[in-house]
């Protein structure tokens, strides 16, 4: 399960609080520049406005065009916001913008000094004028007056209300705040679309990471056609992601082969120990008769040729036993550790029972047993005849073995049951006699298992027949077992149909 992505570590988040705070701090500069320096700067401005207005009236009334002052005056106040005044040397005024300017100044009178200013602030001096701040009392606003001497001795002010500027920052602080909300607003959107184009593919290439760190390598990153750093490195991982599939293929099946291995060899140990045991238990009773009567020929128990020659059929007959379960044993064991391959063919099953019960015939009837096989149709099925003959076989002999009268008579009855919704066919061999006891039903399918702990040798059996039964139906994957009857034990096993 992913970890939950904390938002403020999103690349998306850190990217929108960067920009904020940049345009925060580009805005409080722009204020701290606005309070600190624009408001100088203006005043600077209007110093230079006013000493350029003082030169131009000189300039006229040297000139003697004093006839387009008064047009230029008004232009200039009403430009530039001024209250313009001019005193002649009789202190008559000659031009004022503002008939309320002269009232007031307040204290024009002349006195000791140059120029009177009244209450105020000098900015500026010098031989020609004065500029100074000063504050009307009577309405409490604060001025810029410009007191100077024209050339021709007339008195020239000038004044310009300074907070109409303290106005003009308080409005242009206001219009920057509103700016930095609008700012911020629109980076938020922008940063939202733009890191988004961002983001999306490294979140896809974080999940594609995430997946292969899982072994799921089904998913790829979707390249385009651009050559920027995040589909470089798309394709990047698009081939790490291949290489580690293929390589880790490789790695899952070298470990199948190794396990494989590792089993076929654990089979292998197993199949031998399992067959030197039950040779090693087999063979002790034949090679013990060998021995004793080879030891009996040695010492001449019995002089006599008849005698003799029962001494060496006997060792014959228990010599080619010996023969006979190392044999079946070997087969056995290749079946039941799946070294065995059967050759399937198609094959006609009744047949094959017919010729098992020809086979048989002398056994058969050596115990006087009637055999039930009425079946006369083909029935065709796919599997190894060689191996399904030695199971009917086995079967049969088996029957023949345990056969008993019951009702007057002994009976083995072979049976064909076809089901061709599951497409198979089950054989059953049935034969009258003792039923087998429950515990023992599961047992008789292995190897050497006797229901009877003496073994009658002259049958002739290895008590592998059954174990055999189950090692080929267990290779084909069928049914297979053993049902008491009301008068008799019926085994059966299963075939596919040939379709």
């Amino acid at each position: 399960m992913s970890k939950k992505l904390n938002p403020f570590k999103s690349v998306r988040v850190k990217l929108f609080l960067t920009l904020s705070l940049i345009i925060i701090g580009i805005i409080m500069f722009l204020i701290l520049v606005n309070n600190f320096v624009f408001g100088q700067f203006y005043l600077y401005s209007k110093q230079s406005a006013l000493k350029s207005v003082y030169e131009t009236v000189n300039n006229y009334y040297n000139n003697g065009e004093i006839g387009d002052l008064a047009t230029e005056l008004e232009k200039i106040a009403i430009r530039n916001n001024f209250d313009i005044l001019i005193r002649d040397d009789q202190n008559v005024n000659v031009y004022t913008s503002n008939k309320d300017f002269f009232s007031t100044l307040g204290q024009m009178n002349e006195m000791t000094s140059r120029f009177n200013t009244g209450d105020g602030e000098i900015i500026e001096e010098n031989r020609d004028f004065v500029i100074s701040r000063i504050k009307d009392t009577k309405n409490g606003l604060t001025y810029i007056l410009l007191a100077a001497t024209l050339d021709n001795g007339y008195l020239l002010y000038i004044r310009i209300p300074i907070n109409s500027i303290q106005e003009s920052v308080k409005i242009s602080n206001n219009f920057l705040y509103l700016m930095a909300g609008f700012a911020i607003l629109i980076a938020a959107v922008i940063v939202s679309y733009v890191t988004r184009k961002f983001t999306d593919p490294i979140l896809e290439l974080n999940s594609i990471a995430r997946k292969m760190a899982n072994l799921d390598f089904s998913h790829k990153y979707r390249t385009t056609d651009t050559d920027d750093e995040i589909n470089n490195l798309g394709k990047s991982i698009n081939l790490m992601s291949d290489k580690l599939e293929k390589t880790i293929k490789q790695l899952r099946d070298t470990n199948i082969e190794l396990e494989k291995d590792i089993e076929e060899k654990s089979k292998l140990d197993e199949m031998r120990k399992s067959f030197i045991s039950d040779v090693s238990h087999e063979l002790k009773t034949p090679i013990a008769l060998i021995q004793g009567y080879s030891e009996g020929l040695l010492e001449n128990v019995n002089s006599d040729e008849e005698s003799r020659k029962f001494y060496a059929e006997v060792i014959l007959d228990e010599t080619n036993k010996m023969d006979r379960l190392v044999k079946q044993l070997l087969e056995l064991m290749k079946l039941e550790y799946g070294k065995r391959e059967f050759n399937d063919t198609e094959f006609n099953i009744v047949e094959v029972e017919k010729e098992v019960i020809r086979k048989s015939k002398v056994m058969i009837d050596e115990k006087n047993v009637q055999i039930e096989f009425n079946t006369t149709d083909e029935i065709k099925v796919i599997a190894d005849d060689f191996y399904i003959e030695q199971v009917i076989t086995n079967y049969m002999t088996n029957a023949i073995k345990h056969v008993e009268e019951v009702n007057g008579k002994k009976l083995i009855k072979i049976e064909n049951v076809v089901d061709v919704d599951k497409n198979k066919v089950r054989v059953k061999v049935f034969n009258t006699g003792k039923q087998i006891p429950e515990e023992h039903l599961n047992r008789i399918w292995n190897r050497f298992y006797k229901m009877d702990e003496s073994r009658n040798r002259k049958d002739g059996g290895t008590g592998i027949g059954l174990a055999f039964v189950k090692a080929i139906m267990n290779n084909y994957g069928n049914r297979y077992g053993v049902v008491n009857k009301e008068d008799g034990v019926e085994f059966y096993f299963e075939l596919e149909l040939k379709i």
